[in-house]
């Protein structure tokens, strides 16, 4: 039998219609004695590098090629009446590399000129422009010849043969396939019956007819899970008929589409065995092309009088230097001559002027430039050049950590920018670049264990409740999979070490569902097999590429609706490999945050901030940190971090670098020995004294990599690249590189007379801690910009809470947060003012923080701005009157006037928010005032146009708004919600703060962040129902679902059975209740706590049905006249609650009852009891 290779493949690349993982394909071929296999997706090369890549690993030669969408006219996107767009498919390999480049290029104008829905399309025009090279096929059923065949005769085919081999010739191929398709369409003709026709086609003409499965999965049981791949990807379900139109789904016609082996085709070919032979002489003509390049990067344009860009470089970077270091001393011009070199040397200068160039210019347009990430700071070319803003020789940050001199590979500067600047600076990119040379990097979203068991759940009509449920029991191990947990021979080992105990119960019984004989069994088990196939595309977060020429010369390229850049094909992850220059474009909050608040700052007091010369040892500054009032500042508002901040007193900021670096898994062990030792709790001990230079700022301890490499270059004399390989091994744990290094470590130190037992103490530890040493480099830039964000809290406290309030808009949670901390800070918050308010949260002139015009939904910047503008340019407003006579009405029309009005804009005018948008007969008084509104500026604009100009006109009067009945504070509050997102005038809990402080124990914030720590604990809560949803189960059984709201969050709650029965009376929209539960595991999400309602009671109640008795504690030297008398205040002969007292003398106390004397306990009481002036608790 002659031997075979497969030339037509789909794999998991063809998205949600291919199932076959690429190294399956080889690793089947490889077992099979297959020479080749090809890669054809359906209209894209996603796969081709990982494919040739996988293919050279395996020994299995790869083919590049693509399945083509062919038409007549790609640029065509418009079809009237019963036109469509008629697409066929081709089938194209790549011969060579100048194939693969003509390829790529087919592919990319698919995209570019040819999209139409999500079909990259072609045509004839440019596959005769682009043909060098490419091999082409007579493809499948759904090509363009077997389609004439099938509904145009075979002289329509054979002419279209013809137009093929004139572009092709001997690289066009007749492609034969075997599936045992009958009755195609209805035309009663089978799939062989159209194979013999181009049989006699390639005789006719001399042409090699070649034999091919369309694979699109790997095993003929595969073709189940593959068919509910495709109900996934078309939004179907299996129970749907098969077939085309309304109500049908597509599918395969049988199972035959699987990576078949050599003999399973001989057996199929077995009348035609030159057909199966015939493909080597396919394989034989092709030439791996070579994807795998070094980086080329875009050419930087120089001023004239340089020769190199070495030159230009080191000019730059010693002109950067003079303001940097005003006194260069000899040991830093040597080391930016060092780091010049290593530049040099590795032929990248190209890379640091590009860098440089879109900072400064980025400086320039007004953006602001982070001061570094990752360990690029430790450069001090870039930060001489301005890319950095750290000084890396100030804080020991080492340039090999980020370019090592003996193992050069492309250095990796990423680069912050605030959040709304970032677009700009990616823009000039483009405009000095070019829109061809600059892309985005796609990204692909796999079929995770969860989402794969929801897919396969609704396609296989499983119920969603059963199918929430399997989802819940799956272990929520972040390494988790469905691979690995359902692993043949018991769950995957190491997953299994890695996972509690917990973990590993939920496994097991994941597992003895995945063997049930049961439609749940059998959707875990079809769940596994889909896991991990391609189900979409999207876009690299932060990454963009920079080509030296038109992007697609390099790589194929693809469109995304949501960026006008182009996108690469290939992701992240093989880039760089394809010899692309990868720049990270990262947009930062914090930065936005910094610069906003300059910005009030400098309009509200005349205080021009520069934040790179904020002093690093503000003293009030580090008492902010000290005190850990830190909510808000940058990296450090973790309540562990505050903790650990108070405990640690900062009062060097680097320690803020230190605890920056700990605070994480792994060194937070190390956190309590860092105090002591600084505090002189505990003694700071060196191994070797030599040793002291590099750990006194770290009190003894190692906390990062950079002295795990200066430590081995003094101790052992190791060079600048061994110290960085050495850091590089022991992270990620490369044994046979350590023990190599340690052999050097123990022989050079010991040269250096240093005991060896004491250097191998010193590796031991390093190994230790070497998984958790963090890079010291990017901790500065992180504390650097923390020292900024809290230098602005301690000195201009509104100021930055006003900002930290804008940028937090979107997260309701965070705003309601970040208000308490300004209630807490003194800080007054008031709500929109349409004489006050700016577009975004700003200060007035009493240090109160006003809420934001744009910030109301409806308003949006447009019209913010438009009363902003007026209000500048002619005063402030005299009513509702005056800003519609104003501003411009197309800008700031009637919605945003009402939206305004609810949410408390014109509060300042004196009349009520109902008047202006409820009607009251005479009209809303938004549409009397837009009415006059329009009528002065209508009548200004024919003045304008009068012969006579304004002579003689007559002044409109303003109308009287109606008077309407303002609506109560709750409607109130509910209204500003739904504009606002939180409560502006109060809260409706406001009045109940009492009840809530002495009878609750939880918040439903410290209810979520406990979770299980609550199991078997009573809970006592308060809250404001804001939603209920009132619903009959499948056996019409009455339950509901209700909201709960309290000043800290969020939670949903559900009555069902005798809890519905006992409990609905108390649940309405807008009811204020109490409730005591118990925390119970979650029988549906073990992860999860249950709230097990055992009581509910309307709020107002709540004194009345839990307090019995409350308890006065008196320190017996304070008893006085004045304090009996006020204790006796409180004394109501109405009262039913006893009053008892806990009097202390020192150590000792003692208690007492009144037997007589009882309290009612009423608002008036509450106050009294708040203004003794002494601890009481109720019981």
């Amino acid at each position: 039998m002659p031997s075979f290779s497969h030339l037509h493949c789909h794999s998991q690349f063809s998205l949600l219609d291919g199932a076959s993982p690429i190294d399956d394909m080889f690793v089947k071929a490889k077992a099979d004695g297959m020479r080749a296999v090809a890669l054809t997706d359906h209209g894209n090369m996603f796969g081709a590098f990982k494919f040739v890549n996988a293919g050279l690993k395996y020994g299995v030669k790869p083919i590049v090629g693509c399945e083509f969408y062919m038409v007549e006219d790609r640029t065509r996107r418009s079809f009237v009446g019963d036109t469509k767009d008629k697409r066929y498919h081709q089938l194209i390999l790549a011969k060579n590399q100048k194939g693969y480049e003509n390829l790529s290029l087919l592919c990319s104008l698919g995209y570019i000129e040819g999209l139409y829905g999500k079909y990259p399309r072609i045509d004839k025009s440019i596959l005769k422009k682009y043909s060098e090279g490419l091999i082409a096929t007579s493809c499948c059923i759904g090509a363009e010849i077997p389609q004439a065949i099938l509904f145009k005769g075979e002289a329509e085919a054979e002419k279209l043969l013809k137009e093929y081999l004139e572009i092709f010739g001997d690289d066009f191929y007749i492609e034969l396939q075997r599936h045992g398709i009958q009755n195609i369409d209805g035309t009663g003709m089978s799939q062989e019956d159209v194979n013999q026709v181009l049989i006699k086609f390639a005789k006719k003409y001399d042409l090699h007819v070649i034999a091919t499965n369309d694979s699109h999965y790997m095993e003929e049981d595969d073709a189940l899970p593959h068919d509910i791949l495709l109900c996934v990807n078309t939004g179907s379900r299996m129970t749907d008929p098969k077939g085309y139109g309304k109500g049908m789904r597509f599918a395969f016609p049988n199972n035959e589409f699987f990576f078949k082996t050599q003999a399973e085709m001989g057996r199929l070919f077995a009348d035609l065995p030159e057909a199966l032979d015939n493909t080597n002489l396919v394989v034989d003509s092709i030439e791996t092309p070579q994807l795998t390049r070094d980086v080329l990067l875009p050419n930087f344009v120089m001023p004239p009088e340089f020769k190199s860009q070495d030159d230009y470089l080191k000019h730059l970077t010693f002109e950067g230097a003079k303001k940097r270091y005003p006194d260069l001393t000899s040991e830093i011009e040597e080391r930016l001559l060092f780091e010049l070199s290593v530049i040099k040397d590795s032929g990248y200068p190209g890379y640091f002027l590009i860098v440089q160039d879109f900072t400064s210019v980025a400086r320039d347009m007004g953006v602001s430039v982070g001061p570094g990430r990752g360990s690029a700071a430790g450069s001090a070319v870039a930060y001489c050049l301005g890319i950095t803003n750290v000084d890396p020789i100030a804080y020991d940050l080492l340039f090999e950590r980020f370019l090592n001199p003996e193992r050069v590979s492309l250095p990796d500067i990423d680069i912050d920018f605030d959040d709304e600047g970032r677009q700009k600076v990616i823009d000039y990119v483009v405009d000095k670049y070019g829109k061809n040379q600059v892309a985005q990097i796609i990204t692909y979203g796999s079929m995770a264990a969860r989402s794969s068991l929801r897919d396969v759940g609704r396609v296989m009509d499983v119920p969603l409740g059963e199918v929430d449920k399997v989802t819940k029991t799956f272990p929520s191990h972040l390494s988790a999979n469905l691979k690995k947990v359902l692993n043949d021979g018991g769950i995957d080992k190491k997953l299994k070490g890695d996972m509690n105990a917990e973990q590993v119960k939920a496994a097991e019984d994941f597992r003895l569902l995945s063997e049930k004989n049961n439609s749940i069994g059998e959707m875990i088990r079809t769940a596994k097999r889909l896991e991990g196939s391609v189900r979409n595309t999207g876009i690299h977060a932060c990454g963009v590429i920079i080509t030296p020429d038109d992007i697609t010369k390099y790589v194929p390229i693809t469109t995304a609706k949501d960026s006008d850049l182009l996108v690469t094909q290939f992701d992240n992850s093989v880039v760089e490999s394809a010899g692309l220059l990868k720049m990270d474009f990262l947009g930062l909050k914090t930065l936005t945050i910094i610069k906003d608040a300059v910005e009030i700052v400098k309009n509200k007091r005349g205080v021009t901030i520069i934040p790179d010369e904020i002093p690093l040892d503000d003293a009030k500054t580090l008492e902010l940190f000290t005190k850990g009032n830190t909510n808000g500042v940058f990296q450090f508002e973790s309540p562990g971090m505050q903790k650990n901040l108070k405990m640690l007193k900062p009062d060097k900021f680097e320690d803020l670098i230190a605890m920056n670096a700990l605070y994480r898994p792994g060194p937070m062990e190390y956190i309590k020995n860092f105090i002591a030792r600084k505090h002189g709790q505990e003694e700071i001990h060196y191994d070797l004294p030599d040793m002291k230079e590099y750990l006194a700022d770290t009190y003894g301890i190692t906390v990062y990599q950079e002295q795990v490499m200066l430590l081995s270059q003094k101790l052992a004399g190791f060079t600048k690249g061994q110290a960085d390989s050495l850091r590089k091994a022991m992270g990620k744990k490369k044994i046979e590189e350590m023990n190599k290094l340690f052999d050097l470590f123990i022989s050079q130190g010991t040269e250096r007379g240093h005991d060896e037992k004491i250097l191998r103490k010193v590796w031991t530890d390093w190994e230790a801690f070497a998984s958790y040493a963090f890079n010291k480099s990017h901790s500065t830039c992180y504390a650097y910009l923390a020292f900024h964000t809290g230098y602005l809290k301690a000195h201009y406290p509104a100021e930055f809470m006003a900002s930290v309030l804008t940028h937090n808009m979107n997260d309701i949670k965070k705003v309601s947060f970040f208000m308490d901390e300004c209630k807490w800070m003194g800080i007054e918050i008031l709500g929109p003012s349409a004489n006050e308010s700016e577009r975004k949260f700003s200060v007035n002139k009493d240090g109160a923080i006003r809420f934001g015009l744009a910030a109301i939904k409806g308003v949006g910047d447009t019209a913010a701005e438009e009363i902003i503008r007026e209000r500048r340019k002619n005063g402030p407003y005299a009513n509702i009157f005056d800003i519609c006579k104003r501003a411009n009405q197309r800008i700031v029309n009637k919605k945003s006037l009402e939206n305004l009005a609810i949410a408390g804009a014109f509060d300042e005018f004196g009349v009520n928010r109902s008047s202006y948008v409820i009607d009251s007969g005479a009209g809303k008084g938004i549409d009397i005032a837009v009415k006059f509104g329009n009528q002065v500026q209508n009548d200004a604009l024919s003045n304008q146009a009068s012969l006579f100009g304004g002579a003689g006109s007559l002044e409109i009067s303003e109308p009287v708004l109606p008077q309407v009945e303002p609506w109560s504070l709750m409607e109130k509050l509910q209204l500003e919600k739904e504009l606002v997102g939180i409560y502006i005038s109060g809260h409706p809990l406001n009045n109940y703060k009492f009840e809530i402080n002495h009878f609750t124990t939880h918040d439903l914030l410290k209810i979520e962040e406990e979770n299980l720590k609550l199991e078997g604990t009573e809970i006592k809560l308060a809250g404001l129902i804001t939603s209920v949803r009132d619903s009959v189960s499948k056996n019409g059984k009455p339950f509901c679902i209700f909201m709960l709201e309290d000043f800290s969050g969020t939670r949903e709650f559900a009555l069902f059975g005798e809890k519905y029965i006992q409990f609905k009376p108390w649940i309405e929209l807008n009811a204020q209740i109490y409730i005591i539960a118990k925390g119970e595991k979650s029988y549906r999400d073990p992860n999860k706590l249950d709230l097990n309602l055992t009581h509910i009671s309307f709020l107002e109640d709540t004194v009345a049905h839990q307090l019995k008795k409350v308890t006065l504690e008196v320190e017996a030297s304070l008893v006085n006249e004045n304090l009996m008398e006020s204790i006796f205040d409180l004394i109501d002969e109405r009262g039913k609650i006893k009053l008892s007292f806990l009097i202390k003398d020192g150590d000792k106390s003692v208690r007492a009852s009144s037997q007589r004397y009882k309290i009612q306990m009423d608002e008036i009481t509450k106050k009294k009891l708040n203004n003794l002036g002494l601890e009481f608790r109720f019981n």
